[in-house]
């Protein structure tokens, strides 16, 4: 699809309601799902991040969409393709600057040319204890990709057909270090497994695009 149809279809998703649970279930692993079911609602100890869900035109026009392949850490998302984002800073004034200012930092994307189109619904991920809240933008320009060198092993820019194309939604065996050769929901996209937070956003995503585009 070419980004200026996208970018036309786009502004739909704020008239539809956000599907939450419905969608995330759907990538959600086996072996989670009872846990984020009986997670409180609130939880004092908790942490709370922001990513941001990016689409922009290639050199031929066409509408891509950006992920990242994260470094090897010891850390529960090591290794892990997920979103720009990260943890919110007491200099953040808001949740979507905190998306904003960590794709700027790890992509070299200035937020002044990101113009965000609407939140997805928010998720928490207990390996690392974030409440994780999504934003939907779009850039009208081709982004020359800067990779933060201490946090991004690989800049992943996925097709918009390819992601919704259904054969890339697959199952797949994984091993972290809190789970062991487990079969969970995926998406797979330029030859690497999405699965995860990142895949539960990814469906609420894919669901609201099919509505509108």
């Amino acid at each position: 699809m070419t980004f200026s149809i996208f970018k036309d279809s786009i502004s739909k998703i704020n008239k539809i309601e956000l599907l939450g649970w419905e969608a995330h279930v759907k990538m959600i692993p086996d072996f989670r799902e009872k846990e984020l079911k009986r997670y409180p609602i609130k939880k004092e100890s908790h942490r709370e991040a922001a990513v941001l869900i990016l689409f922009y035109p290639d050199q031929k026009n066409q509408t891509k969409l950006v992920l990242i392949l994260r470094k090897t850490y010891k850390g529960v998302h090591s290794a892990q393709v997920g979103f720009p984002g990260g943890q919110v800073e007491p200099q953040d004034s808001s949740l979507q600057e905190t998306a904003l200012r960590e794709t700027h930092e790890e992509l070299g994307v200035s937020p002044k040319d990101v113009e965000v189109i609407s939140r997805l619904s928010h998720l928490y991920i207990p390996p690392s204890n974030f409440w994780v809240y999504p934003f939907l933008g779009i850039t009208t320009k081709t982004p020359q990709f800067v990779k933060q060198e201490t946090e991004v092993e690989d800049v992943i820019e996925v097709k918009l057909s390819d992601f919704l194309n259904e054969d890339n939604q697959i199952n797949t065996s994984i091993h972290t270090s809190y789970a062991k050769n487990k079969q969970v929901p995926a998406y797979r996209l330029n030859n690497h497994m999405v699965w995860g937070a990142t895949a539960m956003m990814l469906s609420e995503l894919k669901m609201l695009l099919k509505a509108s585009l």
